[in-house]
């Protein structure tokens, strides 16, 4: 099943592709114009179905996008987490229980926040990923349908660019 793209730069960048893809026909062969657009759209029904690609669609995925994760750790647990091991470690080894416990939730808060950043960090890579495959896909697709239609019109004796 296709996913239509809701990602604000993928779906910018995929428009910004079917603009850029656009071609321009000319006749060769002195046709009118309502020969042209009749022609244009029968190598549209041609092209599309020789390549499976529609322009006049909107644009969609291959493949679902990253699952978002949910934020595992974070500060005030890995703080809590701290807390509990120097109070620990404060007791085993004498010292004071507010200063073993404070040193170790400043620790684990530390720790969780990095955790946090860093996947954080990880999803925004997958995503960037993900967006650059499915990029990659529509502008084959693309290209694939403006060969099959510039070869159809160029049969009807029409100059494309």
């Amino acid at each position: 099943m296709k996913n239509i793209i809701f990602i604000g730069v993928g779906l910018l960048f995929f428009t910004g592709l079917a603009f850029a893809n656009e071609l321009v026909v000319f006749p060769a062969k002195g046709q009118s114009e309502e020969q042209m657009e009749k022609d244009k759209y029968e190598c549209y029904q041609w092209a599309k179905k020789q390549s499976g690609f529609d322009p006049m669609a909107p644009p969609t995925t291959q493949t679902a996008p990253p699952s978002q994760q949910a934020q595992q750790g974070g500060a005030v647990r890995g703080a809590a987490r701290g807390a509990a091991l120097g109070l620990t470690v404060g007791a085993i080894t004498n010292n004071s229980k507010s200063r073993s416990t404070a040193a170790g939730a400043a620790a684990g808060g530390l720790a969780g926040g990095m955790k946090n950043r860093d996947q954080a960090r990880q999803q925004q890579q997958a995503e960037q990923e993900w967006t650059q495959k499915e990029t990659m896909n529509y502008a084959q697709q693309r290209d694939s349908y403006n060969r099959a239609y510039s070869a159809c019109l160029e049969g009807k004796n029409y100059t494309v660019k």
